[in-house]
């Protein structure tokens, strides 16, 4: 008798097995993140010891400690066997800012810069085709600075793919629901359509909101379209001024906006774009990526002219290019890094973001190096990754306040 045919195991339909593992991730990140965050899976922010407290101030330490003894600042935790290890959280340093502001005026602007009166919002979009530039990882970094230097920072997560909101300890298919990103105060629905201050979430950052993002971005690339067909959205309800119009809806609550935009150029991007008054360009200098900067620019010139010719003038206080993930011991990206500066001059921030482990072990960890404790990485490893982020970030904010008219 001839064998019996061995059977067959079904074959999984596609559609079928892309949902079910992506029900299994999901379910593996949810428990991933209760493990790293317990017991209520939020994400914290670490404190500060008197010294690092006293040098983000702008004081010295014996005056922090002195403030403290005469009620004039907010009392720290105290820690260590003896209790004299002193430990501020950045809401607290962030009051001592505000009592010097008050008690010394004429220094105000050095101990809490927060944007005055006549001051515009700074609305910052950082931007590129190519995944892998470290697009969100210069957005969260950039972030995190600015709110250690006392400012009051919206971010806005434009990617479907929620890379910053992941960042910030949101799992967007889970944490995130219908109409609770920037799509639900864009859209053209005007039934649906919900105010921006809805959806802006309080992050563990003091000083950072947030307003997350998750795959329902993509309806607004879908619906666009077919409004611009029916005639839907003119004037101020063009689509590339909707995000714009938005965001000046709680201006009077922050001092600078930054805008994630997705890695292609659609109409979400456009409309980052638009609404911006400054633009990051993240770029890692390398010949692919340098390759498809060059099409992100040849597209967004193309486009952006028939915006302006359809009335939408643009103006960016600043646009920069930001250098990431450079290895200076790399001979064809030292080349590269030459070309670009010798292109496009001053346009190309003169720090550069170095390439190291530092950063991708933070990765990892969902944090910024500014969240990172010592000993996780090597101490000389991190120290150097952070001089490198604070200079890309400190000459961002120089620029900052150079339009505010502070330099």
């Amino acid at each position: 008798m001839p064998a019996a045919a061995a059977t067959k195991s079904p074959v999984e339909e596609s559609v079928s097995k892309i949902t079910r593992h992506s029900h299994l991730l999901a379910a593996q990140l949810q428990t991933l993140r209760s493990q790293m965050y317990p017991p209520e899976a939020k994400k914290t922010l670490k404190t500060f010891t008197s010294r690092e407290a006293a040098m983000m101030v702008g004081i010295a330490e014996s005056t922090l400690r002195q403030m403290s003894l005469d009620g004039e600042s907010a009392a720290p935790e105290l820690h260590g066997k003896d209790n004299r290890r002193r430990a501020y959280t950045l809401a607290q340093i962030n009051e001592i800012r505000e009592h010097l502001a008050k008690k010394r005026p004429k220094e105000a602007l050095e101990f809490l810069p927060r944007r005055r009166v006549g001051e515009k919002l700074q609305i910052v979009a950082v931007a590129n085709f190519k995944g892998g530039s470290a697009k969100t990882t210069t957005t969260v970094h950039l972030a995190h600075f600015l709110a250690l230097q006392g400012l009051r920072v919206l971010a806005i997560d434009l990617d479907p793919q929620a890379s910053l909101s992941t960042m910030f300890g949101y799992q967007p298919e889970i944490d995130v629901e219908d109409n609770q990103t920037v799509y639900g105060a864009i859209r053209y629905d005007e039934g649906q359509r919900v105010p921006l201050a809805s959806v802006i979430r309080k992050t563990y950052f003091e000083g950072i909101d947030l307003v997350p993002g998750n795959l329902e971005l993509m309806e607004y690339e879908h619906e666009t379209p077919q409004a611009i067909a029916r005639g839907d959205g003119r004037g101020e309800g063009m689509f590339f001024r909707r995000l714009g119009s938005v965001i000046a809806s709680v201006e009077d609550d922050y001092d600078v906006v930054l805008i994630d935009a997705p890695p292609q150029l659609g109409y979400l991007t456009l409309g980052a774009l638009y609404a911006a008054s400054a633009l990051l360009v993240t770029v890692h200098p390398a010949m692919l990526d340098v390759s498809s900067m060059n099409q992100f620019l040849k597209m967004t010139s193309d486009i952006l002219q028939v915006i302006e010719e359809n009335g939408g003038h643009l103006h960016h206080d600043f646009i920069r290019y930001v250098l990431t993930r450079h290895d200076p011991n790399d001979v064809p990206q030292v080349n590269i890094v030459a070309l670009l500066r010798s292109l496009f001059g001053e346009d190309v921030l003169a720090p550069v973001v170095v390439e190291t482990t530092a950063i991708a072990s933070a990765g990892l960890e969902k944090k910024s190096l500014y969240e990172m404790a010592r000993g996780t990485v090597g101490r000389d490893t991190l120290n150097r990754a952070l001089e490198s982020v604070d200079s890309v970030n400190q000459e961002i904010l120089n620029h900052l306040n150079q339009v505010w008219g502070r330099t």
